[in-house]
């Protein structure tokens, strides 16, 4: 854990303690799961649906990778009703789209270091997260979050990293992961992220 402290200052730990607690632990990997993106997922569609008008549940869309600086919006699957809002704007999430829609990601990575600068910690938002993770565990309810699991051997990462893909979960655990047609930059920045936490990752040793 000494190796992991030097990097807490300006880290969000919890891919990096999930792969710990995996090793640790002895279980399979279906059996460890960090909170991961669930949370970022969340904010990402509450506000890309305050842009457009409608309540969040009908906006659809995804954060994966690293829960931090590295996560990746996945912009060629957010949709409302089936319609992939990519298709009406190709720019979308880019730097030359004229609706800034990029901006919207930026809040998500930035709204965490928001509450923390404002009251020191967080807690509310990450226990309600967590929270609607055990409900769809205990229940067994076969919901789809995007959780940290292991994904050495998707989209091409080679490393043992625990990144957020989404995930069905049930009371067994993690039962399958969902294969999204990612586009190539989208791949890309998802195994920048895996890269970002194996720099650090790789360094610990004993486990």
């Amino acid at each position: 854990m000494n190796g992991l402290t030097y990097y807490a200052r300006s880290s969000f730990l919890v891919d990096i303690l999930t792969y710990v607690t995996w090793k640790l632990s002895g279980l399979p990997k279906h059996r460890v799961i960090g909170s991961g993106c669930n949370l970022d997922t969340a904010r990402f569609r509450y506000l890309m649906a305050e842009r457009l008008g409608i309540h969040p549940t009908s906006c659809h869309g995804w954060i994966l990778g690293e829960h931090g600086d590295s996560s990746v919006a996945v912009w060629s699957g957010v949709n409302v009703a089936g319609v992939s809002l990519q298709e009406l704007n190709p720019a979308m999430g880019t730097d030359k789209d004229s609706e800034n829609w990029k901006e919207v990601h930026k809040q998500v990575v930035e709204s965490a270091y928001e509450v923390i600068r404002l009251k020191g910690y967080t807690n509310w938002a990450i226990g309600l997260s967590v929270a609607e993770l055990c409900e769809t565990m205990l229940k067994d309810l076969y919901r789809v979050h995007s959780v940290s699991t292991l994904v050495k051997g998707t989209y091409g990462i080679e490393n043992d990293v625990f990144l957020s893909l989404p995930c069905v979960l049930s009371a067994s655990g993690l039962t399958s992961v969902i294969n999204q047609k990612l586009k190539d930059d989208e791949v890309a920045q998802l195994k920048k992220s895996a890269d970002t936490l194996w720099s650090i990752q790789k360094d610990l040793k004993d486990l």
